[in-house]
């Protein structure tokens, strides 16, 4: 995350995405699968299976994605082994949601993972300060009910956050800059999607 100023110098915050450039691993297509979508790939690692070797192949990809993620497209246009960049998608201006996987915060208690009050700090209450209470249960049902609020495992949750608004793409770097915070920790994987695109001929009137 940073910050920039727009025209007008109003104080912006953004987070800075790196998007590509994805190679196309895969094309789907009515005929044959039913339905058109591309695997896009992003970054290398060194390990890779003999399957994923057989799979990569058609694509020229010699080394081992980092991510993987398959999304629909409305052509079948990309074929395997094509590079899409970060401006071949998007605009300056565009709206778009990002999603990611939260940040996880470990097993915690019920004040952190959902905002409970805790019990009263008077009247011999010594060690009952963060504690859940009574969680009501007796009888009947005699077991708790799925969903109830209790202590656990907090974060690392696929999170969409909607409506940002692209304020800046970065060519050569293949970077946008979009408007406000995603989710999850600093150098994690994200899917951005156009909602809204900027129609192309008020593309030149977009100034930050």
């Amino acid at each position: 995350m940073t910050h920039m100023y727009d025209e007008a110098g109003k104080w912006l915050t953004v987070t800075r995405l790196a998007l590509g450039p994805c190679t196309v691993l895969q094309s789907r297509n009515m005929e044959k699968d039913g339905y058109r979508a591309v695997q896009l790939s992003f970054g290398t690692k060194r390990n890779i299976t003999k399957p994923m070797a057989g799979h990569l192949k058609k694509s020229g990809t010699n080394r081992m994605p980092l991510f993987i993620s398959e999304v629909s497209t409305e052509e079948d246009t990309l074929n395997a082994g094509s590079k899409i960049t970060a401006s071949d998608v998007f605009l300056t201006g565009d709206m778009v949601n990002v999603a990611g996987v939260t940040r996880g915060k470990g097993f915690t208690g019920v004040i952190k993972r959902w905002g409970f009050h805790g019990g009263p700090k008077t009247h011999g209450q010594s060690d009952r300060h963060r504690a859940p209470g009574s969680i009501g249960q007796g009888t009947t049902p005699g077991r708790v009910y799925k969903g109830k609020k209790m202590a656990g495992r907090s974060g690392t949750a696929v999170k969409t956050i909607r409506n940002l608004k692209v304020l800046k793409v970065l060519t050569e770097q293949n970077e946008i800059w979009v408007s406000g915070a995603v989710p999850g920790a600093r150098g994690a994987y994200v899917e951005a999607t156009v909602i809204k695109p900027m129609p192309r001929e008020k593309q030149e009137e977009v100034k930050l």
